[in-house]
């Protein structure tokens, strides 16, 4: 890996691909995902939850053995959506050191690029920059697509947190059967509880609608329902090989 500084300057040429597989991290059967992004991923995906130490950390599950997204085809995502883990590309937040004699640092969202990445140099990629100054709309996005990250990153904690202490977390573990003889089993997991998100009145009630959480809590449990469909794509692969 060989992050640099992405700048004008001497990038002002960089082509970048935009390419998805397993090179680039995309075959994995869960991956992370922010509460900004559940409104987009409970269209297509089940969001579950995990513990990890003391955290909770929200994930889509792309798939059922180990590796596998059945989201990803021969030629990309065949989601609408792809979670922002991996539509950030070859690209990373680049945090910002404090200004000497102790001044607060710069606060603009500075991005790295790894220049080790197959994607990065591409001819046939799409440019960063415009030819007479600027950013070009892949780059604008990218850098969006950071933001959610980098956001996510700050304030998912907490959420989760709340959620949990709301009561609308349940432990589960996930049976799925195939058929008779092809059964698996997704152990420790949370998902919000739709009968307890019904039962919410009161206090707690409020104080996640008046902070934004309910709509999220909402988004988790409505996004359950897409396992019928992680199964269908999982029984589509199989009657294909």
């Amino acid at each position: 890996m060989n992050r640099v500084l992405l700048n004008n300057v001497d990038h002002h040429a960089m082509k970048v691909a935009i390419r998805s597989g397993a090179a680039f991290g995309d075959c994995a059967n869960q991956l992370p995902v922010f509460p900004s992004e559940f409104q987009e991923l409970q269209r297509e995906f089940a969001i579950v939850f995990r513990r990890n130490d003391d955290a909770i950390d929200a994930y889509v599950l792309l798939g059922l053995d180990r590796d596998e997204n059945l989201f990803l085809g021969q030629h990309g995502w065949t989601s609408r959506y792809v979670p922002a883990v991996q539509r950030r590309g070859p690209f990373s937040i680049a945090l910002a050191r404090p200004e000497p004699g102790g001044a607060p640092a710069n606060t603009d969202l500075m991005i790295h690029v790894d220049l080790d990445d197959p994607r990065v140099g591409d001819p046939d990629g799409l440019p960063l920059f415009l030819d007479h100054g600027g950013n070009a709309p892949y780059l604008d996005e990218a850098g969006a697509v950071l933001n959610v990250i980098f956001e996510g990153m700050q304030t998912a904690p907490a959420i989760n947190a709340e959620l949990e202490a709301a009561g609308l977390l349940k432990p589960v573990t996930m049976q799925i059967d195939l058929d008779d003889e092809t059964q698996y089993e997704v152990p420790d997991l949370l998902t919000v509880d739709p009968q307890a998100l019904a039962g919410l009145s009161g206090e707690a009630l409020e104080r996640l609608h008046r902070n934004g959480l309910l709509h999220a809590a909402t988004m988790a449990a409505c996004s359950l329902g897409n396992i019928a469909e992680l199964i269908a794509r999982k029984n589509r692969k199989r009657a294909a090989t």
